[in-house]
């Protein structure tokens, strides 16, 4: 099974770990793009703070984010699993989990990022802020800088298993599954369900939407589930007690979807 993540907007201080090894990191197909995400994105920061605040779309309060961009090269490197915070991350908790969870999470959690393309979270990398959305002046625009370098490396890291795709619609636009792959994808939607007037109504939410993604993640971890499949998925989350509907796709090569029923929000 492997499951795509998207990163979080705000992200844990680096650290005084050793310096990024981008020859280290999982997905070595992706080491080209990287590299020249990473020279563009070093270099316009070092270079014009103004400017790479306006590409990166940063605030005034964020303006600490572009120094902490050109120091990347030299910056300490947590794993990717302690530097992505927020709701999801908050929910999934790695820190916690036991030691067979944890090496279950490194084999099959993906990261992606508009600067690493996607990652391991036990790959070690620097705090940064670059997200898929951004244009740099040189390479464009970064979710189509990925499309071409996704393309052979995904499908190769998926293999023949399950992929539980919980990516936002940003960080999806540099890689959808296509072909067999699609067939074996299952994308997720949380729904809030509540009784009003005696009715119930179902609705799509945000922040609990995250939330509800990272215990999903969680829960098939701790308990060593291994779907081979979406139909597999779905009999596997129900197992584990979470409310699923879900209809096959009319085409075998077409994804999944999942709509993950919550009554109780938190």
């Amino acid at each position: 099974m492997l499951v795509l993540l998207p990163p979080s907007e705000g992200k844990a201080a680096s650290g005084r770990g050793a310096p990024l090894k981008p020859e280290g990191l999982s997905l070595p197909g992706l080491a080209g793009a990287r590299a020249a995400v990473l020279d563009e994105l070093v270099e316009l920061c070092a270079a014009d703070e103004e400017k790479a605040r306006e590409v990166l779309g940063l605030s005034e309060g964020l303006r600490g984010e572009v120094a902490k961009n050109a120091e990347l090269r030299t910056a300490g490197a947590r794993p990717a699993g302690e530097i992505y915070t927020g709701v999801l991350y908050d929910a999934l908790d790695l820190a916690t989990l036991d030691t067979a969870a944890k090496r279950r999470a490194a084999r099959s959690l993906l990261v992606f990022s508009g600067l690493w393309g996607a990652v391991s979270v036990a790959d070690r990398i620097p705090s940064y802020r670059c997200s898929m959305g951004v244009k740099l002046p040189g390479l464009g625009a970064l979710a189509a800088h990925w499309r071409g370098p996704m393309a052979s490396v995904l499908p190769e890291a998926a293999g023949d298993g399950l992929v539980l795709d919980l990516r936002s619609a940003a960080y999806a636009a540099a890689w959808k599954p296509k072909g067999e792959v699609a067939g074996r994808t299952a994308t997720v939607r949380v729904l809030h369900a509540r009784v009003v007037d005696g009715v119930e109504r179902r609705s799509v939410v945000s922040h609990f939407n995250k939330a509800t993604k990272g215990r999903i993640v969680r829960s098939l971890l701790t308990a060593g589930a291994a779907p081979a499949s979406p139909a597999e998925l779905v009999e596997a989350l129900r197992d584990l007690g979470h409310t699923v509907e879900a209809e096959p796709p009319a085409k075998p090569t077409a994804a999944w979807a999942l709509d993950v029923v919550v009554r109780d929000i938190h």
